[in-house]
């Protein structure tokens, strides 16, 4: 039996759960689905600056799973931008911060500024 998977930390969930070319309609043969996790490292590592280890903290997850999310993420927004497809944000193994946790409500961290009910959210986009 496979271990179960670690639940990645989030912050908050992200304002908008869809990008894409503003001249084609969304279906499902021109959509990247971005888990919510792949676009936390993105958030945390190229948008706050934080180091992959300092990301791996605050998601309460291993380096290396950070460097593998990371790198699927960094390929999904490429391929959306390249190809001209739409790049949805949902689904993942997550779980939101409490802003309670000492790894978190530090540098990147945006509970503080989440005005949604995240726990809600969370009930509707994890798979």
């Amino acid at each position: 039996m496979a271990r179960p998977r670690k639940l990645r930390r989030i912050c908050c969930m992200p304002e908008s759960s869809s990008f894409g070319p503003g001249n084609q309609m969304i279906s499902s043969d021109n959509t990247i689905t971005m888990s919510i996790d792949e676009y936390e490292t993105i958030r945390l590592i190229d948008l706050e600056g934080l180091m992959q280890e300092e990301c791996a903290v605050q998601m309460n997850i291993a380096r290396t799973t950070v460097q593998s999310i990371y790198c699927e993420a960094r390929k999904k927004i490429a391929n959306a931008l390249v190809n001209h497809k739409w790049l949805v944000i949902s689904g993942g193994d997550i779980t939101i911060c409490d802003g309670m946790n000492l790894s978190c409500g530090q540098r990147g961290c945006q509970r503080h500024q989440c005005h949604r009910d995240c726990a809600t959210d969370l009930h509707l986009n994890k798979e």
